[in-house]
């Protein structure tokens, strides 16, 4: 099976794909001053040509989806984001006591085609709030990492609407980590509708912007054997191997920090260092609201083994049969099949149990010897796009750099 992607998921944000120019009413200043004569229902002040806005709710980092089909016939539902015109939502917050203003929304974006501005907006543990978005609107508040893996990387929609839930995460998570300036102490308030912060503090007023924590992710490639080294961390579930990964220090290079990665956590020396592609990563801890993952092919120097114990489980060479393997017998689809039926149940308050695929199944409806993370990561990429190159015929022989919208053969 071969798995297009013309991304990777997070990746490819249509709202982001054109910045307006600063007089356009879709701009972000244009926009936010238009929002603020809507909310405070001034139609006089409203500018001409004024756009529509929708507004994406987000509760502990979850984003408001809706589920767009019945389940029949073998097709898995999909999901999609819950958008809520700003009326709506705002008739609907002041019901439970919340009130909308616009320091409380983030812009996300524009689509011109459709003279709609997008905006986030996190709320608290409301349950009435929930309940009547489930009843009335047949919404849900679902966690990212699950709508990750329920997203159908054929459909172009969807995997747009989850790269607009990673990014709105990630702004609104940053919000909550930026509350208080970092050099004075005080109280920060939200800017340029809400795209950075700025302390309130007369004297200081130091300014601050959306974090990014970048990542170094690298499969590290014995080429003289046709195998690679995969490390386990013990929070994996079983038979599960992945790349290593490390975040990169200050003063260093990325080059740098895949070699230091790669000698702290195994003992292997690295010497050539190959870019293969980049990937958004909003679905890690709140503490790190987004990781941007750069990936890259690493070929030792040397290949005794010495792992460290406080940083991976377990690191072993694999050749490039047993990955083809691991690739050709997963059943990626069929997980991703069995999550959007459990996103959709959740929407539906259906208790309706299914059971998971963690140890991705193979084909034969038994276990796996081992797998590789899915196409939702980075890693998955990475791994299969080495395992389905020909065996390099000579020391020199490269990996090939992926085009624009890669091709990963299971």
């Amino acid at each position: 099976m071969a798995i297009n992607l013309n991304s990777h998921l997070f990746a490819g944000n249509p709202l982001r794909s054109k910045t307006p120019k600063l007089h356009d009413p879709l701009s972000l200043s244009s926009s936010f001053e238009s929002l603020k004569s809507h909310l405070h229902q001034n139609p006089e002040t409203h500018p001409p040509n004024s756009p529509f806005f929708k507004v994406l709710l987000f509760k502990k980092g979850r984003p408001l989806v809706s589920s767009s089909i019945e389940e029949e016939d073998g097709v898995a539902p999909s999901w999609h984001l819950g958008w809520i015109d700003l009326a709506d939502c705002k008739t609907i917050l002041g019901k439970h006591g919340v009130q909308l203003t616009e320091t409380s929304l983030v812009y996300l974006g524009s689509r011109a085609e459709e003279h709609v501005v997008y905006w986030a907006m996190d709320v608290f543990e409301n349950r009435e709030l929930v309940t009547e978005l489930r009843n009335s609107k047949q919404l849900c508040f679902v966690e990212l990492r699950t709508l990750m893996i329920a997203t159908d990387w054929t459909d172009s929609w969807v995997m747009g609407d989850l790269a607009i839930a990673g990014h709105g995460r990630a702004l609104l998570e940053w919000h909550n980590q930026s509350r208080f300036c970092g050099h004075c102490g005080d109280k920060t308030v939200p800017k340029e509708a809400g795209r950075m912060k700025q302390c309130s503090n007369e004297i200081c007023k130091k300014s601050v912007y959306p974090r990014l924590d970048p990542v170094v992710i690298m499969l590290v490639i014995d080429r003289e054997n046709n195998r690679v080294l995969l490390g386990r961390q013990s929070r994996f579930v079983p038979r599960m191997w992945s790349c290593l990964a490390g975040f990169i220090e200050p003063g260093e290079s990325l080059e740098e920090a895949v070699r230091r990665e790669a000698y702290e956590e195994t003992g292997i020396e690295v010497g050539e260092v190959v870019y293969h592609s980049s990937q958004p990563w909003p679905v890690g801890p709140n503490s790190l609201p987004c990781q941007l993952m750069v990936s890259f092919f690493a070929y030792a120097k040397s290949l005794e083994i010495n792992v460290d114990k406080e940083e991976l489980e377990d690191a072993q060479w694999h050749s490039r049969e047993d990955v083809r393997k691991a690739l050709r017998f997963a059943e990626y689809k069929k997980e991703q099949r069995l999550a959007a039926a459990k996103v959709d149940q959740m929407i539906k308050a259906v208790k309706k149990r299914r059971s998971s695929l963690a140890g991705y199944l193979a084909k034969s409806g038994e276990l796996a010897p081992m797998f590789v993370p899915g196409p939702f990561a980075i890693a998955h990429h990475l791994i299969s796009t080495w395992a389905n190159q020909d065996s390099p015929t000579g020391t020199k022989a490269q990996m090939k750099k992926p085009p624009s919208g890669f091709v990963s053969k299971l």
